[in-house]
């Protein structure tokens, strides 16, 4: 057998390296949930032909996380039952265990005597804490590979960096390095110890009333076979006209690739090698890509090395500084939580957006920035403002706990990744948005009908 291309090192960190063990290698798989075009397994199933041994691949479902939803773990266990009849074509089980990762993941680990666990790349806190204690605690070497970002996170940078601009040059120079073919995963040669099967998945897919036979969960398709699919759609139909359309909520210009990467059903690296190859203009396929690789990964980033993301904590210190000089300011409008998720605020515009995405789960990335800048105008203070827009946003955007999310709500509330402005009341220097503007842009009329005819 010939050996595959290896994975870069660069995407490789070692939270534990220990003496190998007498058993298989076990891909521990969190946030990359997909067979294909996944470096983290890839990267385990190189490992275990060198040792030759067998190949297995673990999934832990926690009780819970964060704040998601039936809807949110539907789409999740969707996708897994597929990638598990994709492993297990390739003779390589998938394991499906309930309980908190610190713990189940090293018991299983510690049953089987792996010689090597391997997982993804996480930058949430949560799942930092998870790899830190799993690390403690197995008795076998840990790698963990950035399978998520094109440019892996801790090699394209070693700081929270202040901006797109900032990170924009270092993605540049080191992209011609990691936009690579992707290699397919091979049918493992090293069958496991006994035939096992997807049967604990299949009992909590029962136990957690998703269905197999339903097509869509909240009007989305789930599995890396539709990630692939909107895929093709969006570069047949929608790409060429990406640059000047996906910021007008009236027209159908995104390309709704969000819950499929947010999920890792699908690979950013795959979505951009399918954008670079399009035959449409220049501007096009530069204005998606910025969004998928500088923005997300920007994204990344700030969660991964500021530990505060998730409140205004963590914004810089000049933001800190106007906001605290405007916390006096009068709200002209002030809600609670309930009207906020009720959607029962004076604006029209916002109410729809926020319709919107308890309706489908989506809201339309301009009007997200419109919708998270007015909660903060409309509440007491930025930290509840950050409390009450991540509430929202994770419960309800099927794409929500992710650090896109988290970004981007600091972007609007803190003036993270962005720049000192003029002031203005309650907002200090922090970008003020208000409704004339988004009408300058597009018909916010037609943009409210078409919602309250959802």
């Amino acid at each position: 057998m010939s050996p595959a291309p290896r994975v870069d090192a660069a995407r490789i960190h070692l939270p534990a390296d220990k003496p190998v063990g007498p058993g298989p290698v076990i891909y521990w798989m969190s946030r990359d949930q997909r067979a294909d075009d996944n470096w983290a397994l890839l990267h385990a199933q190189q490992e275990a032909i060198a040792r030759e041994t067998a190949l297995g691949v673990v999934f832990c479902l926690a009780p819970r996380f964060l704040e998601a939803t039936t809807q949110q773990y539907a789409f999740m266990l969707q996708g897994l039952a597929e990638t598990a009849d994709a492993l297990e074509a390739k003779n390589i089980p998938f394991f499906c265990i309930e309980g908190n990762p610190e713990e189940a993941i090293p018991s299983f680990v510690a049953r089987r005597k792996a010689a090597l666990l391997v997982t993804d790349f996480d930058p949430l806190r949560i799942k930092v804490a998870w790899r830190r204690e799993i690390a403690r605690s197995v008795a076998c070497s840990f790698a963990e590979v950035d399978a998520h970002n094109i440019v892996p996170c801790r090699f394209v940078s070693q700081k929270q960096e202040f901006a797109a601009r900032t990170i924009r040059p270092r993605i540049t120079r080191l992209l011609p390095r990691f936009m690579t073919k992707l290699p397919r995963l091979r049918k493992h040669p090293y069958p496991w110890a006994k035939r096992v099967g997807t049967g604990k998945l299949k009992s909590i897919l029962k136990k957690r009333g998703v269905s197999l036979s339903s097509d869509t969960v909240g009007g989305w398709q789930a599995g890396p076979g539709a990630a692939k699919a909107r895929l093709r759609a969006f570069v047949r139909r929608g790409l060429g006209d990406y640059d000047f359309a996906r910021n007008d909520p009236t027209l159908n210009g995104q390309s709704d690739l969000s819950p499929y990467l947010h999920f890792g059903q699908l690979s950013a690296q795959r979505v951009a090698l399918a954008v670079d190859a399009a035959a449409v203009l220049p501007e096009a396929k530069a204005a998606f890509l910025d969004e998928l690789i500088v923005r997300r990964e920007l994204s990344d980033n700030f969660c991964f090395y500021n530990p505060r993301y998730d409140s205004a904590a963590g914004f810089a210190d000049w933001s800190k500084k106007t906001l605290k000089e405007h916390r006096r300011d009068r709200r002209v409008y002030s809600y609670s939580f309930e009207q906020f998720e009720s959607a029962e605020t004076h604006d029209q515009l916002w109410n729809a957006a926020q319709a919107e995405m308890m309706k489908t789960g989506k809201m339309h990335g301009y009007l997200r920035m419109y919708w998270g800048k007015k909660i903060l105008e409309w509440t007491r203070s930025p930290a509840q403002a950050m409390e009450i827009a991540l509430r929202l946003n994770n419960a309800y955007e099927l794409d929500g706990r992710d650090p896109n999310g988290y970004a981007g709500v600091a972007w609007c509330i803190g003036g993270i990744h962005d720049r000192a402005w003029p002031s203005h009341p309650v907002f200090g220097k922090i970008r003020y948005m208000n409704q004339n503007g988004c009408r300058r842009k597009f018909d916010v009329d037609a943009y409210v009908r078409r919602v309250s005819e959802l």
